[in-house]
């Protein structure tokens, strides 16, 4: 993992939310353009009746 000042963590457990954690990632990113990803952690968990899908971006702000 490179260098990194921050981290955002995405969760989603609802199937249109599982669905649209993409586009919010990519809302993020573009409201965030001196944002630099530098590693990135997918994570899924489940039980009997929840699945969790977690994205961890690691990030360096390029601008600071």
């Amino acid at each position: 993992m490179g260098t990194f000042s921050g981290a955002k963590v995405f969760t989603a457990t609802r199937a249109k939310e599982r669905e649209d954690l993409g586009d919010s990632i990519t809302r993020w990113l573009r409201a965030n353009p001196s944002v630099q990803v530098v590693d990135k952690i997918v994570t899924q968990s489940s039980d009997q009746e929840f699945h969790c899908l977690t994205i961890t971006l690691f990030f360096r702000d390029v601008a600071a």
